[in-house]
């Protein structure tokens, strides 16, 4: 399969969890990849991956959706850090699912690679302290 072939291409394999960086990731996007954001709603209204093909599907909501996911797609499970994305791969595994990878840290250092992202203004916050904050603009 193609995305078996390009998946050999690029990071290392822990454990039977393929991972990759954030370059190779972009990398892969352009190649048919899509990402998988398994960031919880509320985190993924502010910043996302700007690439051809992106499905938000939050880890809570995953072990109940799974099966809608479609087996024939090569996927890169990512999330804010690379945390629940690692989780997710492992859960995805064990349902049997194959062309899927691992983007170790997240939209974090998606965006310390100085890769393409989609920012929404309008959820930008700003305040002194987690008890002052509110949208910065309106």
């Amino acid at each position: 399969m193609l995305a078996a072939n390009i998946l050999e291409n690029y990071g290392l394999i822990i454990k039977g969890v393929h991972h990759i960086s954030p370059k190779e990731a972009f990398e892969m996007c352009n190649k048919g990849f899509v990402i998988m954001d398994v960031r919880e709603d509320y985190l993924n209204t502010f910043k996302t991956f700007d690439v051809p093909m992106v499905i938000s599907m939050p880890f809570s909501e995953l072990k109940n959706k799974w099966n809608e996911i479609s087996n024939d797609i090569p996927i890169i499970f990512a999330d804010s850090v690379g945390l629940y994305s690692h989780e997710a791969v492992d859960f995805m595994i064990a349902k049997g699912y194959s062309n899927i990878c691992n983007m170790v840290g997240g939209i974090v250092d998606w965006e310390k690679d100085g890769l393409p992202m989609k920012i929404n203004t309008k959820e930008r916050l700003s305040g002194s302290c987690m008890c002052q904050l509110k949208p910065r603009e309106k």
